[in-house]
This record gives C-alpha cells, sequence and structure tokens, in this order.
C-alpha cells in the first residue's frame, strides 16, 4: 500500500485481517514497541506502572461507598445512569494523576434523546475507562465475563457492562439480546467491534458483524468513535508498563443504517471511516 493512502480495501467479512503498512499514531514503532524511547521509559514506565495500579485502587475504594449508596441497589436504566456520571468523577481524577489526562471532542454528535450503538477502537486495556465516561449520558459496554469475578471492582464492572463468555454461543446469544434491552430503555451501547485488542500494525483490525446486526436489527444509529494513544501507554507485549502520554477519544458523525444497507456494507462504510481518521492522527 502507498503511505500516502489513507483507507484501505475494508475486508469483505470478519476474520479478514486488515492490510496495509500506514503508521500508527501513537505507535511510531512496530506492534507492540509502544515507541518505548529506549533505557530510560524501560526503567521509568515499570515504576509509574505501579503508581498507576496503587492510585486505581484507592481512588476505587474511595468511589465504592458511593457506588453503593447511589448506583449499585438501582434498577436500571438509573443505576446505570449514575454510575456513569460517578465514572466521569472518577476517571476526571484518575486519569491526570495517572499521567494520561484526556481530551474528547464531538461529543455534541449526540442527539438528546436518542441513543446510540458507539463503536470504538481497541488497542489497550486503558480503552474502556476511557471510552466508558467519554460517552455522554448512561452506557453500557459489552465486557468479557472474566473481570467481573474480581472482588469489588467486579460490582462495578458489572454495573456497566454486559456480560459476554466469549467460548459460550448460548451467552454470545444472550448479550445480544441484553444489548437490544439496553438501547430501549435508553441506554447507549459501546462496542469494540474489533474483538479483542489490535496487536498489528494496522490502525485497525477486521471487525467482527455484531455490532452491524444489532444496528440493523434495532434501526439504531452507529456513532463511530476513534481513541489515540493508548498502545503507546500500554504497549501489547508488556505486562507492567504505563507510559504517560495525553489520550484523545474523537467521536465522528453518526451512521444511520439505510433501507439497503446488510452486515458488510455497514461494517465497511464505518471501517472506512474510522481508518481515515486513525491515519490521520489525534490532531488531524
Amino acid at each position: 500500500m502507498n503511505r500516502r493512502q489513507l483507507s484501505p480495501d475494508p475486508p469483505s467479512a470478519a476474520g479478514t485481517s486488515a492490510t496495509g503498512d500506514l503508521p500508527n499514531p501513537g505507535n511510531p514503532g512496530a506492534a507492540g514497541s509502544g515507541g518505548s524511547g529506549g533505557g530510560f521509559w524501560a526503567i521509568f514506565a515499570p515504576i509509574w506502572a505501579i503508581w498507576v495500579i496503587l492510585l486505581f485502587v484507592v481512588t476505587m475504594l474511595i468511589l465504592f461507598p458511593f457506588f453503593l449508596a447511589f448506583s449499585y441497589f438501582r434498577r436500571d436504566p438509573q443505576k446505570t445512569t449514575a454510575f456513569a456520571s460517578m465514572a466521569r468523577i472518577w476517571m476526571g481524577v484518575f486519569l491526570p494523576l495517572a499521567g494520561t489526562p484526556l481530551t474528547v471532542r464531538g461529543r455534541e454528535k449526540f442527539a438528546p434523546g436518542q441513543t446510540y450503538i458507539v463503536l470504538c477502537n481497541h488497542n489497550a486495556l486503558l480503552d474502556v475507562p476511557i471510552s466508558y465516561p467519554g460517552i455522554p449520558g448512561g452506557n453500557k459496554t459489552i465486557a468479557k465475563i472474566e473481570m467481573a469475578r474480581i472482588p469489588l471492582f467486579g460490582m462495578i464492572y458489572r454495573t456497566g457492562s454486559v456480560l459476554v463468555d466469549r467460548r459460550d454461543e448460548a451467552s454470545r446469544r444472550e448479550s445480544f439480546v441484553k444489548m437490544k434491552e439496553a438501547l430501549d430503555i435508553g441506554l447507549h451501547m459501546c462496542i469494540y467491534p474489533e474483538g479483542t485488542r489490535n496487536k498489528t500494525g494496522d490502525p485497525l483490525k477486521s471487525f467482527h458483524d455484531g455490532a452491524f446486526r444489532l444496528a440493523l436489527n434495532t434501526g439504531k444509529p452507529i456513532l463511530p468513535a476513534v481513541i489515540f494513544n493508548t498502545r503507546k501507554v500500554m504497549p501489547a507485549g508488556k505486562t507492567l508498563y504505563y507510559r504517560p502520554s495525553r489520550l484523545y477519544m474523537h467521536f465522528l458523525d453518526p451512521i444511520t443504517p439505510q433501507a439497503d444497507d446488510t452486515v458488510e456494507t455497514l461494517k465497511q462504510r464505518i471501517y472506512k471511516l474510522m481508518w481515515d481518521r486513525y491515519a490521520a492522527g489525534p490532531r488531524g
């Protein structure tokens, strides 16, 4: 692919790898390198990661009584909406103290009273603590069930999530029904269509079909969002590593499914939009 070309030929089906040799914003080196910057970051980033873990735990414990008092025992959508408000305060404290302040652009794309299927790219575990409070209003994220078993944190995690066991076909079917229910009661639904973290050198991996089937089934508009620099902060392949950097989340224009749309046409259209926006970089 010519490096001046901003968009790929979108994958024709889930499971087909994205191709191309575009440089990845927030990842100037090869996939997994995270732009480690030599010896300084090799020493400092693991030390900083310990501080970030302690900071996360302490701020979570401070939040927890308020979460129990004002969110956990309520019914949805009030339960999730209340927690989303708390999460914005939580991450508004945590992210700057972790050295990763967040800039969000495009919140005006959300029309009052409209619920959206929000699609985000996925480069690091940090994407969820960014996307959840970054989305205005109450919202749930499709999330793997394993982390819901962590004491205390699991209670918070469950509140903001539609859980799925990816190895269980029945669980995947049930999660689709629960996502529709979340949209029906006025909550946005956040989905990472790549499925798992992108560890390639491309801006995006291929997309799975679920988010687009959900949009066609419900008629809800898709609102693409692009997250920048989380791969730089938490590169793939590094277990204890956290490099301070400003983070960005950009919301794009919503896409309403048309009568002649199929899963494939909708997927390809949104894939191209997100690829182009990611390739342009956070200041593009």
